[in-house]
């Protein structure tokens, strides 16, 4: 089948909501439950993914704002969650005492809306008052309304409170009579719409209590080519300092300082990602820059005194320089430190900077030592706990098979181990399973790394079940991660399950993902068939047990996988995906993700065609069962490629399963339980089709 925009017969399902788009989509979801979610074995499995997702016993992911910490829980009594504070003295107990600060459940039950949680940005120093964001359905159009931290009360907006209507954009805090605003504020009197041609803010105001929207001091508007807009202040004692943030792009940016005298460009490489912080500027390269006499390497994180770098200075001070192994996988500032996180070959590595003080000639190096105790073929995260006052920072570790922990660390106490706060239980029985790295050599001879998890006992007779999963875009790394979900519905079921770092992805940096961006996307899709192959040719799996997995860029991933390797796998979910890339940037907010895969309404449709899964059915070719998840208010990545993909291949007679959710967003889901639903209907699908002889 090809299609183009004027003979494509299934365009009518793009109409989200319309009556025979719906009606469709009934079916559809009529036929998966029938055939995915009908028996005891298919109700139990959905059970045990539930119960790892509203465990009592998963840690509490927690925020220090002025002392106090504070939680957003979901459980099966609080399906959209409760945002709650207790004392670190007694989160530190088997059992802390919570207090409620706003119920979701009973906020949406009371004015009739399906709340899905988005956030809260609590005002310093006094810490009384947050925006919080919400979300109907789970979709990134969401509102922002005022609470009061201290009555646990939303504040009216006839009462002062600040409210935002819903669109895409946000609130960002300014001071307690002031905020920065970035929202659809409707068509200008010249008819120039405020949003980009990706749906996002093109304008951001400063906004005044008391005031109506309407009467906002417009602070910067930028072009409806650009992706966003935005604006905010930084709260550190001595060094506030207010920011305009102009994305052009993914991956290019202008910075410019809102100072006494107007706008000022922070004069960094568009593709570089800038951030102050108190008298320091961080400055994370995409790509070379050759600056003050030399040349950084792309990869590179910077840094100089800000006001210096403001005055004409380039006296900069390489923090991190990348290797062939390494990448830069996060920067977090404390009150007096920088920790920096660093992947080898896809595994995390800490250390702590110490920048020179305020006398110390421009330049100088930052004191370094490293964090010791790191766990292999796991996961560290860094967040600090309070980076305006304090120097401790919350370490989470996870693995395959070692659940997850929450640790405390004193950056400022050299040799200072972490000290354990909570810790996941087991969900599954990891006996006789292990994890381990391999690597395969895809088409070009790059050496591909990705992980694997199964039997120790592995007979490699290739009868074992495997689950591929990829994403491959965006500068995203996949690291280890424990899943109780994934343990308890598919390795204790005697699947493997393997996970691929391929190109598109950040695991060895800003080279890693432009290896595959645009007219080189067939990068990522060859490495990953190059895993699928090695899984083969190690005796884990054949191509009859081999399913693939993968959701939005990692849907538009798996659908290649299906179109263009079918001979390679058993079967293939598809979840929020992109599919039909001749229409991506005319749906939702496509139009931003064209320096990613190209503009199809320009020549790049040339090569764009060769990865668009939907233009590259073909009547003649027989594919593996597949199955298509969507959500109706994904208002990201529009849900008409999913219904597209899947009509195209039932009017051919394939075999093609299809569920969309009516909630969720692109998440997929707005509540544990639509989460459990959904991750079963993928599992038993899976082993309907993968565990048979």
């Amino acid at each position: 089948m090809t299609t183009t925009p004027s003979d494509d017969p299934y365009r009518w399902l793009e109409d989200v909501d319309g009556e025979r788009a719906l009606a469709w989509v009934r079916e559809r979801n009529a036929h998966a439950e029938s055939v995915l979610a009908a028996d005891d074995d298919a109700r139990h499995l959905e059970a045990e993914i539930l119960a790892v997702l509203d465990s009592p016993e998963k840690i509490p992911d927690v925020s220090w704002i002025g002392g106090r910490l504070y939680n957003l829980w979901r459980d099966e009594e609080h399906p959209r969650g409760l945002f709650r504070r207790t004392t670190p003295a007694s989160y530190r107990t088997e059992h802390p005492v919570w207090e409620t600060v706003l119920d979701l459940d009973a906020l949406a039950s009371a004015e009739g809306e399906s709340w899905v949680w988005h956030g809260a940005s609590v005002l310093r120093p006094h810490h009384r008052r947050a925006l919080v964001d919400l979300s109907r359905g789970g979709s990134d159009a969401d509102v922002t309304r005022e609470l009061d931290l201290e009555t646990g009360e939303l504040v009216a907006p006839e009462d002062g409170g600040f409210y935002r209507p819903e669109a895409k954009g946000g609130l960002s805090w300014v001071d307690e009579d002031a905020v920065f605003v970035a929202t659809d504020f409707g068509p200008e009197p010249d008819g120039t719409p405020t949003v980009t041609e990706s749906g996002y803010p093109r304008v951001v105001k400063r906004w005044r209590r008391g005031t109506p929207l309407a009467d906002a001091e417009t602070v910067y508007a930028g072009e409806t080519s650009d992706l966003y807009i935005s604006a905010y202040r930084t709260h550190d004692p001595g060094f506030e300092r207010e920011f305009v943030s102009r994305a052009l792009a993914f991956y290019r940016a202008e910075l410019y300082w809102l100072s006494p005298g107007g706008l000022v460009l922070v004069d960094v490489p568009e593709s570089a990602e800038a951030a102050v912080r108190r008298e320091w500027l961080l400055v994370e390269l995409r790509d070379p820059w050759e600056t003050g006499g030399r040349t950084y390497a792309a990869g590179s994180l910077l840094a100089a005194r800000f006001d210096d770098f403001m005055a004409g200075s380039r006296d900069l001070t390489a923090l991190f320089e990348p290797t062939p192994t390494t990448s830069l996988a996060g920067a977090t500032w404390t009150r007096h430190h920088l920790v920096v996180n660093v992947l080898e070959d896809v595994v995390n590595r800490l250390h702590v900077l110490t920048p020179p003080g305020a006398d110390a000639p421009a330049g100088q190096a930052w004191d370094r030592r490293d964090v010791a105790g790191q766990v292999e073929l796991a996961t560290t995260g860094v967040r600090a706990v309070d980076a305006v006052e304090r120097d401790d920072v919350w370490l989470t570790t996870t693995g395959y098979l070692t659940p997850t922990t929450l640790a405390l660390l004193d950056v400022a106490a050299p040799g200072a181990a972490p000290e354990p706060l909570k810790a996941m239980p087991s969900f599954f029985d990891t006996a006789g399973l292990t994890a381990s790295q391999h690597f395969a050599t895809s088409a070009d001879g790059t050496r591909v790394p990705y992980f694997q998890v199964g039997r120790r006992d592995l007979p490699a007779d290739g009868t074992a079940p495997t689950l591929l999963y990829g994403y491959g875009g965006f500068e995203i790394s996949l690291t280890p991660g424990y899943s109780g979900t994934l343990g308890r519905a598919w390795l204790a079921r005697g699947g493997v399950y393997v996970v691929a770092n391929i190109r598109g992805g950040g695991e060895y940096g800003p080279a890693w993902h432009q290896a595959a961006l645009r007219e080189n996307r067939h990068r990522a899709y060859e490495d990953f068939a190059a895993v699928a192959r090695d899984l083969v040719d190690r005796g884990v799996t054949t191509p009859d047990h081999l399913g693939v997995q993968g959701g939005s860029n990692g849907g538009l991933l798996t659908g290649n996988m299906l179109t263009q390797h079918p001979e390679l796998f058993g079967a293939v979910v598809v979840q929020v995906p992109l599919l039909d890339m001749k229409r991506y940037t005319h749906l939702l907010a496509g139009a931003s993700w064209a320096a990613e895969y190209g503009d199809p309404d320009t020549d790049d449709w040339e090569f764009l065609r060769t990865f668009s899964p939907y233009h590259l059915l073909r009547d003649d070719v027989s594919y593996p069962p597949v199955l298509f998840t969507t959500s109706t208010r994904d208002d990201r990545v529009h849900p008409g490629h999913a219904r597209k993909m899947a009509a195209a291949m039932l009017a051919a007679g394939h075999d093609v399963t299809s569920y969309e959710n009516i909630e969720g967003g692109h998440g997929g889901a707005a509540t544990n339980a639509q989460a459990a639903h959904m991750a079963a209907l993928a599992y038993r699908f899976l082993h309907d089709r993968l565990a048979q002889d």
